[in-house]
């Protein structure tokens, strides 16, 4: 016996993964009061549109909606791995686009229930672009 996830199932999984995503970095920001970074910022320029877009094509049941979760997801994910670079350590740190008097990228603020937030991000963007590409799968075939 296979289990097949639908492109409707694949579909909302993705919104739902980009919906809680969105709403726990705002409870990390404003609840917790943690300033976001510049890398954040722009990780949450890709997260916050994937929740809208994703939502409405479940909405409006459009079949081809997962093609700009892929492409949001692979850019959002793309700031994502590199943030994560940065926080490891494996980029040079000339590069790092968080300045003296703003929050740090690659403090220990960056962690929430001991796990680092790039990475935390690079696995949602990862599974919202995997989910995606399963909902149009019913379409390319």
């Amino acid at each position: 016996m296979t289990l097949r996830l639908t492109s409707d199932a694949a579909l909302a999984a993705a919104w739902i993964v980009a919906l809680v995503s969105s709403l726990a970095v705002l409870f990390i920001g404003e609840v917790l009061g943690q300033t976001p970074c510049i890398l954040c910022w722009f990780q949450r320029a890709f997260m916050f549109p994937l929740a809208v877009v994703l939502g409405f094509g479940l909405w409006w049941q459009d079949g081809l909606a997962g093609r700009y979760g892929i492409a949001l997801s692979l850019a959002g994910g793309a700031i994502a791995l590199w943030h994560l670079g940065l926080f490891w350590g494996l980029l040079p740190a000339r590069i790092q686009p968080c300045t003296a008097a703003g929050p740090s990228c690659t403090d220990e603020g960056q962690i929430v229930l001991g796990v680092p937030i790039p990475l935390l991000s690079l696995l949602a963007f990862a599974l919202i672009a995997s989910l995606s590409a399963a909902s149009l799968k019913e379409f390319t075939e």
